[in-house]
C-alpha cells in the first residue's frame, strides 16, 4: 500500500507545500495588483450601486454562460472548462479544510457522490472541454483566433495537471482496492490498467504527487501574467458592466472650466472601466464576426481595437506610474522623467499611434460587438470618445461630417432643407400643428427623414393615415421641431447635440408633451434614451409598438392582409439597442397575412445596414457597401417584400435593390406602409 500519510502529512512536506503556496499567492496577488494599477491611471466613472443586479448579471452570464453559448461549439467547450475546473477547486478546497482545520465534511453519501463521482466527472468534462479548445485553435483554426505562446503552455499546463490529477487517483485505487472506489470511475478505470500494487507505483506516485502540486501551485502563480487572467477579470467586469439604457452615450460636461480638452485622444483619458475591459478582453473574436465594418473589408475590427488599447495601456501605465511614486517620494521625478526614452512614452497620444482615424470613422455604432461579447466589452463608446475629441478638440472631420453639421445647426436637419419646410408634407393631410392646438393625446414625430426625405414622406403619410384611421388626437410640432441630435452626438459633435436637444426639450415641454410616437429607431432611442440627462422626461414609443396596440385593441382593423412573402431587417437602433423585436413581426404577420421569412443573420445578430452611427452623412470608400452586402442577404430568402421599420435602413436598402436592379420586382417597405395597405 503507498504511504499517503507520510507523503502528506510528514512535517517537513506539510510546511513545503504551504510555502510553496504562499510564494504562489504572493505572485497572484502582485500580478492582479499591478492589473489594477494600470486600470486606474484611468478617469474617475461611478458604477457603485444596483449590486444584486449586478449579481444577477454574472449568475447569468459567468455562470450560466447565457452569452457563451449562443455558440454551440465554443459554448460546450467554455462551459465543460469553466465547471469542470469549478467543481474541482471546490473539492479541493473541501479536503483543506478537512485535512487541515479538521471539519468533518467528507462521509456517507457527500464522499460518494461530490467527493467521488461529482469530482471525477468534473475533471473528465474539464479534460473534454480543453481537448475542444486544442482542436478548436490548432486543427479547426478559425480565423477570429489568433493563436499566441501563451495561449498554448495554457492549455498544455492545464491539461497536464488534470492528467496528472487522474493518474494519481488511479495509483491510489489501485494501491488500497476499496470497495467504493467504483464510484471514481475514471480513476478506477485507470487503476485498472495499472494492474496490481506493485512498487513502482509507490514511486511513481511519490513523484507524481509533487509534481502535481507543483504545477498546481504554478498555476496559480502564472494566472494573472497570462489570458488565464479573464478567470477573474471577465466576471468582474460583468459584474461592472453599465447598466445605464444600450443606447445612451456618457454626457459631456461641456461648461468645465477646467477641461483641457473634451472626448479621448491618450489611453490615460479613458475611465478606468474602459482600461479594464481591455485587459477583460479574452480575444475570443466574436465581436469580429459580428462587425458589418470588418466584414465588408473596412480598416476597423473590434478586437484588434481592444488590444490596440491594452498594448498602448501595457506601454504607457508603467511609465506613467513611476514618475508619480517617484514626485511623491522626493523632488526627482523632473529628473526621472528627463530622459528622451521616457517622455516620448509618457506624449504618446492613442489617435495615430495605436488607433487609426480610418479605425475611428468606419464604426456604424451597430452595437453588435457589444451585443456579442461574453464579458460586456464596451466598444462604441471607445470609438465615439475619440470621435468626440476629434470634433470638439482637434476639429478634424471627414468633409461630409461638416456639411451635416452645418445643415444641423442652420437648418435643423442633416438633409439642409430649410426648416420653414419641415411641416409641408402634413400640409394636405388635415394633421394639426402644436402652436395651433397643443390639447393631444400623443405627439407624432416624424423625424427629419419622414420631413425631408422624399421616400420617407411616404412612410409619414401612412403613419398620419393610420392614427386618423384610429381616431387618435395627434399633432406635430411642425417647423419647431429639429433634428433629435443622433447623428451630431455618434459623429462625436456633442456640442451641436447638446443645443439641439435643449431647444426640443424646452418646445416639448412647453407645450406639456407627456407622450411622443416616431418611426425612426434613430430618434426613438434618443429621445427615450438621452433626452432624460438634459430633463427630457417623456414616455417614447416607437410607431411599430403603438401601432400593434391599435390593432390589438381593435382600433385598426386588418381588411385585406398584403399576402407576400416578406422578410423583415432588424434595425439596429430598434433591435440591439432596445430589444424590439417582437411587436414588429407581430405586427408583419397580421398585416402581411404570412409568416415573416428570416434572414440568416436577424434579432441580436442582426447585420446593419451600414447608415448607423452617422454613417448616412459619409461615404463609405474601401471594401465592400454594407446596405449591398445586407440586401443581399436579405434577397436570398427569395422575398418579394423586404420590409424594415427605419428610415435609414429603408434608404440603403432600397439602394441596394436598385444597385442589383431589382427594385421593380421586389419592394423595400416600412411596416407602416404595409399594414396601411392592409386596413
Amino acid at each position: 500500500m503507498i504511504p499517503h500519510r507520510e507523503v502528506y502529512w510528514n512535517i517537513e512536506g506539510h510546511l513545503l507545500i504551504y510555502l510553496f503556496l504562499v510564494i504562489a499567492l504572493i505572485f497572484f496577488f502582485y500580478g492582479y495588483y499591478r492589473l489594477y494599477k494600470y486600470w486606474r491611471i484611468g478617469q474617475p466613472r461611478d458604477l457603485s450601486g444596483h449590486a444584486w443586479e449586478r449579481i444577477k448579471s454574472v449568475l447569468v452570464n459567468a455562470f450560466g454562460h447565457a452569452r457563451v453559448l449562443r455558440e454551440t461549439y465554443p459554448g460546450i467547450m467554455h462551459f465543460a472548462i469553466f465547471w469542470g475546473f469549478l467543481v474541482m477547486v471546490v473539492g479541493t478546497i473541501i479536503v483543506m479544510l478537512e485535512a487541515d482545520l479538521g471539519f468533518k465534511l467528507i462521509y456517507g453519501n457527500f464522499y460518494l457522490y461530490f467527493m467521488s463521482l461529482g469530482l471525477d466527472m468534473a475533471g473528465l468534462a474539464a479534460i473534454i472541454g480543453i481537448v475542444m479548445a486544442i482542436i478548436r485553435r490548432y486543427v479547426l483554426r478559425p480565423g477570429r483566433l489568433d493563436n499566441k505562446p501563451d495561449d498554448a503552455w495554457s492549455l498544455i499546463l492545464i491539461l497536464v495537471i488534470l492528467i496528472t490529477g487522474f493518474v494519481l487517483e488511479g495509483l491510489r485505487i489501485a494501491a488500497t482496492r476499496q470497495p467504493w472506489d467504483v464510484w471514481s470511475p475514471v480513476g478506477w478505470l485507470i487503476a485498472g490498467w495499472l494492474g496490481p500494487a506493485a512498487p513502482w507505483q509507490e514511486t511513481l506516485h511519490r513523484v507524481l504527487w509533487w509534481a502535481h502540486m507543483a504545477l498546481a501551485l504554478g498555476f496559480i502563480a502564472y494566472i494573472p501574467f497570462s489570458k488565464l487572467s479573464h478567470i477573474f477579470l471577465s466576471p468582474l467586469n460583468q459584474y461592472y458592466r453599465s447598466l445605464e439604457p444600450k443606447g445612451a452615450l456618457i454626457k459631456l460636461d461641456l461648461e468645465n472650466e477646467e477641461a483641457e480638452s473634451f472626448g479621448v485622444a491618450a489611453v490615460e483619458q479613458f475611465t478606468w472601466k474602459d482600461l479594464f475591459d481591455a485587459e477583460a478582453c479574452t480575444r475570443c473574436g466574436r465581436c469580429r464576426d459580428n462587425c458589418p465594418a470588418h466584414l465588408s473589408q473596412k480598416a476597423l475590427c473590434p478586437k484588434k481595437l481592444i488590444q490596440d488599447i491594452k498594448g498602448e495601456l501595457e506601454i504607457k501605465a508603467p511609465v506613467l506610474l513611476s514618475a508619480t511614486a517617484v514626485g511623491v517620494e522626493g523632488q526627482a521625478a523632473e529628473a526621472a522623467a528627463s530622459s528622451e526614452a521616457v517622455q516620448s512614452i509618457a506624449s504618446r497620444v492613442l489617435i495615430g499611434e495605436a488607433v487609426s482615424e480610418e479605425e475611428i470613422w468606419t464604426c456604424t455604432t451597430c452595437r453588435s460587438c457589444m451585443e456579442q461579447c461574453p464579458v460586456f466589452v464596451e466598444q462604441v463608446p471607445k470609438l465615439v470618445e475619440m470621435r468626440r475629441y476629434l470634433v470638439l478638440t482637434e476639429s478634424r472631420f471627414p468633409a461630409e461630417a461638416q456639411t451635416a453639421f452645418r445643415n444641423m445647426e442652420n437648418n435643423g436637419n442633416p438633409w439642409g432643407v430649410g426648416w420653414a419646410n419641415r411641416a409641408d408634407w402634413a400640409t394636405e393631410l388635415g394633421v394639426k400643428v402644436a402652436a395651433e392646438d397643443s390639447d393631444m393625446e400623443i405627439l407624432y414625430w416624424p423625424g427629419c427623414a419622414g420631413a425631408f426625405d422624399d421616400r420617407n414622406r411616404r412612410v409619414a403619410t401612412a403613419m398620419v393615415k393610420l392614427l386618423q384611421a384610429a381616431g387618435v388626437n395627434f399633432g406635430i410640432l411642425g417647423t419647431e421641431e429639429k433634428c433629435c441630435g443622433d447623428s451630431a452626438r455618434r459623429l462625436g459633435n456633442e456640442y451641436l447635440f447638446q443645443m439641439l436637444v435643449e431647444e426640443n426639450v424646452e418646445t416639448m415641454k412647453g407645450y406639456n408633451v407627456k407622450k411622443i410616437v416616431t418611426q425612426c429607431p434613430h430618434c426613438y432611442n434618443t429621445l427615450k434614451n438621452e433626452y432624460p440627462q438634459f430633463g427630457g422626461d417623456f414616455e417614447v414609443v416607437h410607431h411599430t409598438q403603438y401601432l400593434l396596440e391599435l390593432v390589438s385593441s381593435g382600433r385598426l382593423k386588418v381588411q385585406k392582409p398584403l399576402g407576400k412573402r416578406i422578410t423583415y431587417h432588424d434595425s439596429c437602433y430598434l433591435g440591439r439597442y432596445n430589444d424590439i423585436y417582437r411587436e414588429p413581426r407581430q405586427l408583419l404577420q397580421a398585416a402581411g397575412g404570412t409568416q415573416v421569412l428570416e434572414m440568416e443573420r436577424h434579432h441580436n445578430r442582426s447585420f446593419c445596414c451600414g447608415a448607423g452611427g452617422g454613417r448616412m452623412w459619409l461615404e463609405e470608400r474601401e471594401g465592400q457597401r454594407i446596405n449591398i452586402m445586407r440586401t443581399e442577404q436579405a434577397l436570398a430568402t427569395n422575398p418579394e417584400v423586404v420590409c424594415t421599420a427605419c428610415p435609414f435602413c429603408l434608404t440603403m436598402l432600397g439602394d441596394g435593390l436598385k444597385d442589383k436592379g431589382l427594385e421593380e420586382q421586389v419592394a423595400a417597405m416600412d411596416i407602416a406602409e404595409i399594414l396601411a395597405g392592409a386596413v
